[in-house]
């Protein structure tokens, strides 16, 4: 690259919205967003958008202790979906967010379709850019990881969102089920305009002095870089049903590098999710950017769009086989 030429954009489009990185700070990992914008050398071309902590129609208490254990390679949660209510977020939180710092993504949340919908209703009714669908959380005992598994469920809740609100929907993809091309084709025909993918895997852990399961919920989200193998493969899958058809994906799990990243960029993701490795570098996204623009330098392109979906694939399907 010559002297005189521009760096490499970062910017993406993402569901009709403009972001300056194709970095996403993932639901839960930094509260309501102020928890991460107030981290020093925090500026606006270092994250594209920020999902909120996932939000349900009344406040919740959340799950009991235990609810995060450090694993190998990761982390298990069962948070259950701690947060104040939907009032409580668009009244008092929207209004403390500098929506000129970067864009900021609704989690929205329920145990039944009718409180998906009056969420939804409520976070159109204000600034938010654009929500998230939780249909796939594996910590709580109602409502999201039922519909996330079963995509006739699934779609039930996307139309129904979709109902209510112009605000680009965004549906969060669980892992845990048989198909998931399946579920982001039901989705995209139920109005999705964006797809996350995917959610954290579904696991344990047991103390072996007192034989009881450490998370008190007896079972946790498990995210980091053990599920980044199992979100690369379905971030590719879906790509195979969304790209043809020109809907965004937001890869995500495990992402802690840059090539991390990359590696789900070319499988076909519009932008990545990043969220555990926050827990212990809260500047990781400014590494991950540099690296993005270094690879897209050195490879003579001048956007991340055209690294989207590259992968070069055999023309034959090699099934996977143990034997």
């Amino acid at each position: 690259m010559s002297s005189s030429a521009l760096p490499p954009s970062l910017a993406v489009d993402f569901c009709g919205l403009h972001l300056a990185s194709p970095i996403v700070l993932l639901s839960g990992c930094v509260g309501f967003g102020e928890e991460y914008t107030r981290v020093e050398g925090f500026s606006n071309t270092q994250v594209g958008a920020i999902v909120l902590k996932g939000t349900t129609g009344t406040p919740r208490l959340g799950n009991p202790p235990h609810r995060v254990y450090e694993t190998p390679m990761g982390m298990l949660n069962a948070i259950g979906l701690q947060n104040p209510g939907v009032d409580h977020v668009v009244e008092r939180i929207l209004p403390t967010l500098d929506f000129t710092e970067t864009r900021f993504i609704a989690n929205v949340c329920g145990s039944t379709i009718d409180e998906y919908v009056e969420v939804t209703r409520r976070f159109d009714d204000s600034a938010i850019d654009a929500m998230e669908i939780n249909i796939s959380c594996p910590n709580v005992k109602e409502g999201g990881v039922q519909f996330g598994n079963v995509p006739e469920m699934s779609a039930r809740v996307v139309a129904a969102c979709r109902a209510v609100t112009k605000k680009p929907l965004i549906t969060k993809l669980s892992p845990n089920q048989t198909d998931i091309r399946e579920s982001a084709r039901v989705c995209i025909e139920a109005g999705s305009d964006g797809l996350a993918v995917i959610n954290t895997m579904m696991g344990m852990a047991i103390d072996v002095k007192t034989r009881q399961p450490v998370i008190g919920n007896v079972q946790g989200g498990l995210s980091g870089p053990a599920i980044k193998p199992i979100a690369l493969l379905k971030v590719m899958q879906v790509a195979e049903v969304a790209g043809p058809l020109g809907i965004p994906i937001i890869g995500q799990g495990g992402i802690q590098t840059a090539e991390d990243a990359l590696e789900f960029i070319i499988a076909g993701a519009t932008t990545v999710g990043v969220g555990t490795a926050l827990f212990y570098d809260p500047l990781a996204c400014t590494k991950i950017n540099a690296g993005i623009a270094e690879y897209l330098a050195e490879n003579g392109m001048v956007s991340v769009a055209e690294l989207i979906g590259s992968l070069d694939r055999p023309a034959r399907r090699i099934e996977a086989c143990a034997c």
